[in-house]
């Protein structure tokens, strides 16, 4: 695997098959985490676009004492947070809470509930819960990525583990000792 500053300064000078390197280590994480936040596949598209887009225009800027990777995600983070506001100042149609609620209205297996438990939890548990489960982000990683404290990130992760387990508690997936019920 090609060191992150070589990588870098390939990408500089438009080497077409850094660039593709590039894409290819970042994309799976990037579409990931941009699914996670934004829950719609054609946002999430967009945005890792956008990432790279931006990822790209900005790649001077990056310092090559860091890790690559929290910098990409970083972007990726930031690009999800302003389409969440940008989709808080549309107007909702009412079409959308009946495709909802008929979605809702089935038994949904254990999948969707963790889903729905990730839905609610606040947008920096959420993205600091997906960064550390499912992209495999270390603490510090998270921690330059969103540029915020290692122990604001252990604060955010606890709480967000805790409030996923009581949701799944009050909704019968979970008992109190976390194991799975056989409702499904």
């Amino acid at each position: 695997m090609i060191d992150d500053s070589v990588l870098v300064q390939r990408c500089l000078a438009n080497e077409v098959e850094a660039i593709r390197t590039f894409v290819d280590r970042f994309q799976g994480l990037v579409f990931g985490l941009c699914f996670r936040m934004l829950q719609q596949r054609e946002d999430a598209e967009d945005v890792t676009q956008e990432t790279f887009t931006r990822a790209f225009r900005h790649l001077r800027q990056w310092q090559p004492e860091r890790s690559l990777k929290p910098w990409v995600m970083a972007i990726a983070a930031n690009r999800c947070r302003t389409r969440l506001a940008r989709r808080l100042r549309q107007p909702q149609s009412s079409g959308d809470w009946q495709d909802v609620a008929t979605t809702n209205a089935t038994s949904p297996g254990l999948a969707e509930e963790l889903e729905k438990a990730l839905e609610s939890l606040r947008e920096d548990h959420r993205l600091c819960f997906v960064m550390f489960y499912q992209q495999e982000l270390s603490i510090q990683e998270i921690s330059e990525a969103l540029d915020c404290p290692t122990g604001t990130v252990k604060t955010w992760l606890h709480r967000a583990r805790k409030q996923m387990a009581e949701q799944l508690q009050e909704r019968g997936v979970v008992n109190r000792d976390g194991y799975e019920l056989h409702r499904f």
